[in-house]
Protein backbone atom coordinates (compact mmCIF):
# COMPACT_ATOMS: atom_id res chain seq x y z
CA UNK A 1 0.00 0.00 0.00
CA UNK A 2 1.13 3.67 -0.82
CA UNK A 3 -0.08 5.28 2.80
CA UNK A 4 0.48 4.47 6.25
CA UNK A 5 -1.20 6.03 8.90
CA UNK A 6 0.70 6.08 12.54
CA UNK A 7 1.45 8.45 15.78
CA UNK A 8 3.99 8.00 18.31
CA UNK A 9 2.27 7.76 21.37
CA UNK A 10 4.00 4.49 23.16
CA UNK A 11 2.63 3.39 26.19
CA UNK A 12 6.67 1.78 27.35
CA UNK A 13 7.79 4.88 27.36
CA UNK A 14 4.94 6.56 29.75
CA UNK A 15 5.59 5.95 33.46
CA UNK A 16 2.38 7.78 34.29
CA UNK A 17 0.02 5.94 32.27
CA UNK A 18 1.63 2.78 33.19
CA UNK A 19 -0.13 3.62 36.72
CA UNK A 20 -3.19 4.34 35.22
CA UNK A 21 -3.81 1.83 32.40
CA UNK A 22 -6.62 3.35 30.86
CA UNK A 23 -5.50 3.76 27.32
CA UNK A 24 -7.99 4.55 24.46
CA UNK A 25 -7.22 4.10 20.58
CA UNK A 26 -6.37 7.15 18.15
CA UNK A 27 -10.50 7.62 17.04
CA UNK A 28 -8.76 10.60 14.76
CA UNK A 29 -6.46 8.46 12.51
CA UNK A 30 -8.95 5.93 12.66
CA UNK A 31 -11.88 8.40 11.16
CA UNK A 32 -9.69 9.68 8.36
CA UNK A 33 -8.71 6.05 7.46
CA UNK A 34 -11.70 5.40 7.06
CA UNK A 35 -13.10 8.18 4.81
CA UNK A 36 -9.56 6.96 2.69
CA UNK A 37 -10.76 3.62 2.61
CA UNK A 38 -14.52 4.98 1.73
CA UNK A 39 -12.87 6.51 -1.56
CA UNK A 40 -11.47 3.12 -2.64
CA UNK A 41 -7.63 3.84 -0.88
CA UNK A 42 -6.09 0.86 0.51
CA UNK A 43 -4.04 2.16 3.77
CA UNK A 44 -3.06 0.84 6.57
CA UNK A 45 -2.61 1.54 9.89
CA UNK A 46 0.24 1.58 12.77
CA UNK A 47 -1.00 1.44 16.15
CA UNK A 48 2.19 2.46 18.68
CA UNK A 49 0.29 2.52 21.94
CA UNK A 50 1.43 -1.20 22.92
CA UNK A 51 4.29 -1.16 20.22
CA UNK A 52 7.80 0.11 19.75
CA UNK A 53 9.83 2.85 17.46
CA UNK A 54 11.66 -0.22 16.57
CA UNK A 55 8.55 -2.50 15.62
CA UNK A 56 6.88 0.83 13.54
CA UNK A 57 9.80 1.32 12.01
CA UNK A 58 10.48 -2.14 10.85
CA UNK A 59 6.76 -1.83 9.56
CA UNK A 60 7.51 1.04 7.56
CA UNK A 61 10.48 -0.68 6.03
CA UNK A 62 8.76 -3.41 4.91
CA UNK A 63 5.89 -1.32 3.48
CA UNK A 64 7.83 1.35 1.71
CA UNK A 65 4.99 3.64 1.30
CA UNK A 66 4.91 6.87 -0.60
CA UNK A 67 3.30 8.87 2.19
CA UNK A 68 3.11 8.39 5.89
CA UNK A 69 0.51 10.30 7.85
CA UNK A 70 1.72 10.71 11.29
CA UNK A 71 -0.92 12.51 13.95
CA UNK A 72 0.95 14.76 16.67
CA UNK A 73 -0.72 16.76 19.57
CA UNK A 74 0.72 18.64 22.44
CA UNK A 75 2.22 15.24 24.50
CA UNK A 76 3.04 13.48 21.51
CA UNK A 77 5.41 16.33 19.76
CA UNK A 78 8.83 15.37 21.10
CA UNK A 79 8.48 11.80 19.74
CA UNK A 80 7.14 12.57 16.63
CA UNK A 81 9.81 14.97 15.70
CA UNK A 82 12.29 11.95 16.21
CA UNK A 83 10.56 9.77 14.29
CA UNK A 84 10.17 12.69 11.19
CA UNK A 85 14.16 12.79 11.72
CA UNK A 86 14.53 8.71 11.38
CA UNK A 87 12.37 8.63 8.55
CA UNK A 88 13.68 11.32 6.52
CA UNK A 89 16.81 8.79 6.11
CA UNK A 90 17.96 7.34 2.78
CA UNK A 91 16.74 3.89 3.94
CA UNK A 92 13.05 4.80 3.85
CA UNK A 93 12.70 5.17 0.30
CA UNK A 94 12.15 9.43 0.66
CA UNK A 95 8.56 8.93 1.29
CA UNK A 96 6.35 12.60 1.67
CA UNK A 97 5.68 13.12 5.47
CA UNK A 98 2.49 14.37 6.22
CA UNK A 99 0.94 15.81 9.92
CA UNK A 100 -2.29 16.39 11.14
CA UNK A 101 -3.44 16.57 14.63
CA UNK A 102 -4.08 19.75 17.23
CA UNK A 103 -0.68 21.00 17.30
CA UNK A 104 0.42 21.70 14.05
CA UNK A 105 -2.46 24.25 13.24
CA UNK A 106 -0.26 26.92 15.06
CA UNK A 107 2.99 25.63 14.79
CA UNK A 108 3.04 25.82 11.29
CA UNK A 109 7.02 27.14 10.38
CA UNK A 110 8.11 24.79 13.34
CA UNK A 111 6.48 21.24 11.89
CA UNK A 112 8.00 22.15 8.58
CA UNK A 113 11.08 22.92 9.78
CA UNK A 114 11.14 19.96 11.40
CA UNK A 115 10.73 17.49 8.28
CA UNK A 116 7.42 17.65 8.04
CA UNK A 117 6.75 17.72 3.60
CA UNK A 118 3.03 18.81 4.58
CA UNK A 119 0.59 19.99 6.94
CA UNK A 120 -2.88 18.72 7.38
CA UNK A 121 -4.48 22.20 9.03
CA UNK A 122 -8.26 21.38 10.90
CA UNK A 123 -10.48 18.57 9.63
CA UNK A 124 -8.16 15.83 7.96
CA UNK A 125 -10.45 13.31 6.23
CA UNK A 126 -10.93 15.47 2.92
CA UNK A 127 -7.85 17.07 2.91
CA UNK A 128 -6.17 14.16 3.30
CA UNK A 129 -7.86 12.63 0.62
CA UNK A 130 -6.82 15.19 -1.91
CA UNK A 131 -3.50 15.46 -1.12
CA UNK A 132 -2.93 11.91 -1.24
CA UNK A 133 -4.15 12.21 -4.57
CA UNK A 134 -2.07 15.50 -5.82
CA UNK A 135 1.01 13.76 -4.38
CA UNK A 136 0.26 10.19 -6.19
CA UNK A 137 -0.46 12.23 -9.26
CA UNK A 138 2.18 14.93 -9.51
CA UNK A 139 -0.53 17.59 -9.07
CA UNK A 140 -0.35 21.27 -8.07
CA UNK A 141 -0.94 21.12 -4.03
CA UNK A 142 -1.30 24.87 -4.07
CA UNK A 143 -5.22 23.76 -5.24
CA UNK A 144 -5.46 21.79 -2.32
CA UNK A 145 -6.99 23.73 1.03
CA UNK A 146 -6.32 22.85 4.45
CA UNK A 147 -2.26 22.14 3.97
CA UNK A 148 1.02 24.09 4.59
CA UNK A 149 4.42 23.21 2.89
CA UNK A 150 7.74 24.85 2.12
CA UNK A 151 7.77 25.85 -2.09
CA UNK A 152 11.38 27.33 -2.32
CA UNK A 153 12.22 27.95 1.12
CA UNK A 154 9.01 29.57 1.81
CA UNK A 155 5.86 28.88 3.58
CA UNK A 156 2.73 27.96 1.57
CA UNK A 157 -0.33 27.61 3.57
CA UNK A 158 -3.65 27.17 1.34
CA UNK A 159 -6.97 28.51 2.13
CA UNK A 160 -8.48 26.64 4.91
CA UNK A 161 -10.60 24.29 3.81
CA UNK A 162 -14.47 24.15 4.75
CA UNK A 163 -15.86 21.71 7.26
CA UNK A 164 -17.83 18.99 7.12
CA UNK A 165 -21.40 20.00 7.88
CA UNK A 166 -23.19 16.75 7.58
CA UNK A 167 -21.79 14.57 10.10
CA UNK A 168 -23.70 11.66 8.55
CA UNK A 169 -21.49 11.70 5.41
CA UNK A 170 -17.94 10.38 7.38
CA UNK A 171 -17.94 6.87 8.24
CA UNK A 172 -17.41 4.89 10.71
CA UNK A 173 -13.95 4.86 12.13
CA UNK A 174 -11.64 2.35 10.97
CA UNK A 175 -10.80 0.13 14.48
CA UNK A 176 -10.40 -3.04 12.37
CA UNK A 177 -7.47 -1.72 11.47
CA UNK A 178 -5.88 -2.00 14.64
CA UNK A 179 -5.89 -4.51 17.39
CA UNK A 180 -9.03 -3.75 19.25
CA UNK A 181 -8.37 -6.43 21.87
CA UNK A 182 -5.39 -5.12 23.53
CA UNK A 183 -7.35 -1.81 24.47
CA UNK A 184 -9.68 -4.01 25.61
CA UNK A 185 -7.92 -6.14 27.38
CA UNK A 186 -5.51 -3.96 29.05
CA UNK A 187 -8.52 -2.52 30.80
CA UNK A 188 -10.23 -5.51 32.04
CA UNK A 189 -7.46 -6.56 33.28
CA UNK A 190 -6.93 -3.34 35.27
CA UNK A 191 -9.61 -2.37 36.23
CA UNK A 192 -12.11 -5.31 36.02
CA UNK A 193 -14.34 -3.35 32.89
CA UNK A 194 -13.21 -2.61 29.48
CA UNK A 195 -14.19 0.72 27.81
CA UNK A 196 -14.42 2.41 24.48
CA UNK A 197 -14.49 5.65 22.47
CA UNK A 198 -17.10 6.92 20.57
CA UNK A 199 -17.58 10.37 19.11
CA UNK A 200 -20.86 11.94 18.29
CA UNK A 201 -20.13 15.56 17.41
CA UNK A 202 -17.46 18.03 16.28
CA UNK A 203 -17.05 21.55 17.57
CA UNK A 204 -17.55 23.45 20.79
CA UNK A 205 -19.38 26.50 20.58
CA UNK A 206 -18.41 27.88 23.69
CA UNK A 207 -15.38 30.10 24.45
CA UNK A 208 -12.76 29.04 27.46
CA UNK A 209 -9.91 30.79 27.29
CA UNK A 210 -7.54 28.24 27.79
CA UNK A 211 -9.22 25.47 25.07
CA UNK A 212 -7.88 24.68 22.00
CA UNK A 213 -10.18 24.75 19.06
CA UNK A 214 -7.73 23.96 16.78
CA UNK A 215 -9.00 21.17 14.47
CA UNK A 216 -12.85 21.05 14.91
CA UNK A 217 -13.47 24.69 15.70
CA UNK A 218 -15.73 27.18 17.64
CA UNK A 219 -18.72 24.97 15.98
CA UNK A 220 -21.60 22.58 17.20
CA UNK A 221 -22.10 19.79 14.41
CA UNK A 222 -23.83 16.78 15.38
CA UNK A 223 -23.91 12.90 14.08
CA UNK A 224 -27.80 11.62 13.21
CA UNK A 225 -28.72 10.39 16.69
CA UNK A 226 -29.99 7.46 14.96
CA UNK A 227 -26.51 6.66 13.27
CA UNK A 228 -24.96 7.08 16.49
CA UNK A 229 -26.98 4.28 18.54
CA UNK A 230 -25.92 2.10 15.10
CA UNK A 231 -22.44 2.79 16.04
CA UNK A 232 -23.09 1.65 19.75
CA UNK A 233 -24.89 -1.21 18.35
CA UNK A 234 -22.42 -2.44 16.08
CA UNK A 235 -19.92 -2.04 19.50
CA UNK A 236 -21.89 -3.82 21.68
CA UNK A 237 -22.20 -7.13 19.23
CA UNK A 238 -18.46 -6.74 17.90
CA UNK A 239 -16.15 -5.78 20.70
CA UNK A 240 -19.11 -6.61 23.37
CA UNK A 241 -16.91 -3.34 25.79
CA UNK A 242 -18.16 -2.98 29.36
CA UNK A 243 -18.99 1.16 28.79
CA UNK A 244 -18.10 3.69 26.33
CA UNK A 245 -16.21 7.15 26.98
CA UNK A 246 -18.22 9.82 24.57
CA UNK A 247 -15.30 12.07 23.57
CA UNK A 248 -17.07 15.54 22.83
CA UNK A 249 -16.27 17.99 24.74
CA UNK A 250 -20.33 19.00 25.61
CA UNK A 251 -22.30 15.67 25.94
CA UNK A 252 -25.38 17.58 26.67
CA UNK A 253 -25.65 20.58 24.80
CA UNK A 254 -28.77 20.00 22.71
CA UNK A 255 -31.43 18.42 25.07
CA UNK A 256 -33.64 18.22 21.34
CA UNK A 257 -31.00 16.12 20.10
CA UNK A 258 -30.61 14.00 23.67
CA UNK A 259 -34.44 13.10 23.53
CA UNK A 260 -33.77 11.79 20.00
CA UNK A 261 -30.83 9.67 21.06
CA UNK A 262 -32.49 8.20 23.76
CA UNK A 263 -35.55 6.87 21.41
CA UNK A 264 -33.00 5.45 19.28
CA UNK A 265 -30.69 3.71 21.99
CA UNK A 266 -33.67 2.09 23.45
CA UNK A 267 -35.33 1.43 20.19
CA UNK A 268 -32.05 -0.25 18.74
CA UNK A 269 -31.26 -2.29 21.67
CA UNK A 270 -27.78 -0.02 21.96
CA UNK A 271 -27.55 0.49 25.54
CA UNK A 272 -23.61 0.27 27.07
CA UNK A 273 -23.05 2.30 30.40
CA UNK A 274 -21.13 5.18 29.49
CA UNK A 275 -19.51 8.19 31.01
CA UNK A 276 -19.29 11.94 29.23
CA UNK A 277 -18.34 15.07 29.92
CA UNK A 278 -20.79 18.58 29.84
CA UNK A 279 -21.45 21.71 31.20
CA UNK A 280 -23.65 22.32 34.32
CA UNK A 281 -26.25 24.63 33.04
CA UNK A 282 -26.64 21.79 30.53
CA UNK A 283 -27.97 19.37 32.93
CA UNK A 284 -31.35 19.52 34.86
CA UNK A 285 -33.00 16.53 36.54
CA UNK A 286 -34.92 16.10 33.10
CA UNK A 287 -32.12 15.55 31.73
CA UNK A 288 -30.24 13.64 34.08
CA UNK A 289 -32.87 11.17 34.47
CA UNK A 290 -32.47 10.41 31.02
CA UNK A 291 -29.03 9.99 30.85
CA UNK A 292 -29.61 7.46 33.46
CA UNK A 293 -32.13 5.49 31.53
CA UNK A 294 -29.80 4.58 28.90
CA UNK A 295 -26.48 4.04 30.69
CA UNK A 296 -25.00 6.83 31.88
CA UNK A 297 -22.58 5.81 34.90
CA UNK A 298 -20.57 8.86 35.18
CA UNK A 299 -20.77 12.82 34.17
CA UNK A 300 -17.80 14.78 33.81
CA UNK A 301 -18.84 18.58 35.05
CA UNK A 302 -16.63 21.40 34.11
CA UNK A 303 -15.58 24.18 36.88
CA UNK A 304 -12.07 24.41 36.68
CA UNK A 305 -11.77 26.61 39.68
CA UNK A 306 -14.30 27.29 42.82
CA UNK A 307 -13.43 30.76 42.69
CA UNK A 308 -16.19 33.00 40.41
CA UNK A 309 -13.23 35.50 39.89
CA UNK A 310 -11.31 32.57 38.27
CA UNK A 311 -14.20 31.61 36.12
CA UNK A 312 -14.74 34.72 34.95
CA UNK A 313 -11.49 35.63 34.23
CA UNK A 314 -11.11 32.48 31.81
CA UNK A 315 -14.78 33.44 30.26
CA UNK A 316 -16.04 29.87 31.26
CA UNK A 317 -19.74 31.86 31.70
CA UNK A 318 -20.87 29.39 34.24
CA UNK A 319 -21.95 30.07 38.69
CA UNK A 320 -20.07 28.07 40.46
CA UNK A 321 -23.25 27.62 42.49
CA UNK A 322 -24.85 26.21 40.14
CA UNK A 323 -22.06 23.88 39.15
CA UNK A 324 -21.69 22.98 42.54
CA UNK A 325 -25.49 22.41 42.48
CA UNK A 326 -25.49 20.38 39.61
CA UNK A 327 -22.88 18.03 41.22
CA UNK A 328 -24.77 17.61 44.26
CA UNK A 329 -27.81 16.68 42.00
CA UNK A 330 -26.50 14.07 40.10
CA UNK A 331 -25.06 12.47 42.98
CA UNK A 332 -28.05 12.38 44.20
CA UNK A 333 -29.56 10.79 41.35
CA UNK A 334 -27.31 7.84 41.86
CA UNK A 335 -24.51 8.71 39.20
CA UNK A 336 -21.40 9.58 39.82
CA UNK A 337 -19.68 12.59 39.24
CA UNK A 338 -16.13 14.43 38.10
CA UNK A 339 -14.61 17.46 37.62
CA UNK A 340 -11.95 19.27 36.61
CA UNK A 341 -9.70 21.58 38.75
CA UNK A 342 -7.02 24.38 37.26
CA UNK A 343 -4.62 25.71 39.43
CA UNK A 344 -2.26 28.98 38.95
CA UNK A 345 -4.51 30.28 36.14
CA UNK A 346 -3.34 34.45 36.04
CA UNK A 347 -4.47 36.33 38.56
CA UNK A 348 -5.20 33.68 40.98
CA UNK A 349 -4.63 33.93 44.78
CA UNK A 350 -4.63 32.15 48.17
CA UNK A 351 -8.13 33.49 48.72
CA UNK A 352 -9.33 32.01 45.45
CA UNK A 353 -7.34 28.32 46.24
CA UNK A 354 -9.25 28.76 49.67
CA UNK A 355 -12.59 29.21 47.80
CA UNK A 356 -11.39 26.02 45.30
CA UNK A 357 -11.17 23.91 48.34
CA UNK A 358 -14.27 24.74 50.30
CA UNK A 359 -16.00 24.24 46.61
CA UNK A 360 -14.52 20.40 46.19
CA UNK A 361 -16.07 19.98 49.84
CA UNK A 362 -19.33 21.01 49.10
CA UNK A 363 -19.65 19.97 45.73
CA UNK A 364 -18.08 16.32 46.51
CA UNK A 365 -17.86 14.95 43.75
CA UNK A 366 -16.70 11.49 43.13
CA UNK A 367 -13.55 11.96 40.73
CA UNK A 368 -11.85 15.13 40.00
CA UNK A 369 -8.62 16.08 38.56
CA UNK A 370 -6.08 19.26 39.10
CA UNK A 371 -3.72 20.47 36.53
CA UNK A 372 -1.01 23.73 36.83
CA UNK A 373 -2.70 26.33 34.15
CA UNK A 374 -0.26 26.42 30.94
CA UNK A 375 -0.82 28.34 27.83
CA UNK A 376 -1.36 26.21 24.48
CA UNK A 377 -0.08 28.25 21.63
CA UNK A 378 -3.13 29.59 19.24
CA UNK A 379 -5.73 29.99 22.71
CA UNK A 380 -6.62 33.27 24.01
CA UNK A 381 -4.86 31.91 27.67
CA UNK A 382 -1.76 32.54 25.31
CA UNK A 383 -2.14 35.46 23.55
CA UNK A 384 -3.25 36.84 26.83
CA UNK A 385 0.14 36.01 28.29
CA UNK A 386 2.82 36.04 25.59
CA UNK A 387 4.32 38.86 26.54
CA UNK A 388 4.72 37.36 30.30
CA UNK A 389 6.50 34.31 29.21
CA UNK A 390 9.70 34.20 31.78
CA UNK A 391 10.38 30.52 30.72
CA UNK A 392 9.76 29.26 27.10
CA UNK A 393 12.03 25.90 26.48
CA UNK A 394 13.53 24.72 23.14
CA UNK A 395 10.11 23.91 20.88
CA UNK A 396 11.56 20.53 19.63
CA UNK A 397 12.53 18.87 22.50
CA UNK A 398 10.18 20.24 25.38
CA UNK A 399 5.68 21.01 25.35
CA UNK A 400 3.76 23.62 26.04
CA UNK A 401 3.05 22.35 29.70
CA UNK A 402 6.52 23.67 30.22
CA UNK A 403 6.07 27.12 29.01
CA UNK A 404 6.12 29.26 32.61
CA UNK A 405 4.54 32.71 32.57
CA UNK A 406 4.12 35.40 35.40
CA UNK A 407 1.62 34.46 38.36
CA UNK A 408 -0.13 36.07 41.30
CA UNK A 409 3.20 33.47 43.11
CA UNK A 410 5.58 31.03 41.88
CA UNK A 411 5.29 28.14 39.45
CA UNK A 412 6.46 26.11 42.72
CA UNK A 413 3.86 27.39 45.14
CA UNK A 414 1.11 26.64 42.70
CA UNK A 415 2.87 23.20 42.38
CA UNK A 416 2.48 22.91 46.36
CA UNK A 417 -0.93 24.08 46.16
CA UNK A 418 -2.00 21.07 44.66
CA UNK A 419 -1.18 18.97 47.19
CA UNK A 420 -3.31 21.41 49.78
CA UNK A 421 -5.86 20.77 48.04
CA UNK A 422 -6.08 17.03 47.72
CA UNK A 423 -4.88 16.63 51.18
CA UNK A 424 -7.21 18.91 52.72
CA UNK A 425 -10.44 17.49 50.41
CA UNK A 426 -9.60 13.84 51.35
CA UNK A 427 -9.29 15.26 54.92
CA UNK A 428 -12.39 16.18 54.83
CA UNK A 429 -13.67 12.73 53.55
CA UNK A 430 -12.07 10.43 55.55
CA UNK A 431 -13.26 9.62 59.04
CA UNK A 432 -12.00 12.52 61.43
CA UNK A 433 -10.18 10.29 64.41
CA UNK A 434 -8.42 8.16 61.96
CA UNK A 435 -4.53 7.59 61.68
CA UNK A 436 -5.51 8.68 57.71
CA UNK A 437 -6.77 11.95 58.40
CA UNK A 438 -3.95 12.76 60.57
CA UNK A 439 -1.91 11.58 57.75
CA UNK A 440 -3.91 14.01 55.34
CA UNK A 441 -4.30 16.70 57.93
CA UNK A 442 -0.52 16.97 58.19
CA UNK A 443 0.52 16.58 54.80
CA UNK A 444 -2.46 19.45 54.10
CA UNK A 445 -0.76 22.03 56.85
CA UNK A 446 2.76 21.09 55.20
CA UNK A 447 2.08 21.96 51.62
CA UNK A 448 0.12 25.02 53.05
CA UNK A 449 3.46 25.99 54.79
CA UNK A 450 5.69 25.07 51.62
CA UNK A 451 3.11 27.67 49.92
CA UNK A 452 4.05 30.10 52.29
CA UNK A 453 7.90 29.72 51.67
CA UNK A 454 7.28 29.31 47.72
CA UNK A 455 5.47 33.23 47.63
Amino acid sequence: MSIVFTHAYYLSDDPKEQKIMKPYPPLGLLYVSAYLKSKNIDNDVFDTTFSTQAAQLDFILEKQPKVICIYTNLMTKIEVIKLIKILKKEAFGFPKIVLGGPDVTYNVANYLKAGADFLVIGEGEETTFELYKAIMTHSDFHQVNGIAFLENNQIIQTPPRSKFKELDELPLPNREAINMQNYLQTWKTNHGQSSMTISTQRGCPYTCKWCSTAVYGQSYRRRPANLVAAEMKLLKERYKPDALWFVDDVFTVSHKWLLAFKEEVLKQDAVIPFECITRAERLNDEILQLLKDIGCFRIWIGAESGSQTIIDAMDRRVDVNQVKKVIQDTNAMGIETGTFIMLGYPGETEKDIEETIQYLKEANPTLYTITIAYPIKGTSLYNEIEHKITQQPDWETSTDREIDFERTYSRKYYQYAVRKVVNEVEFHRASKNSLKALKLKTKSILAGGLMKISK
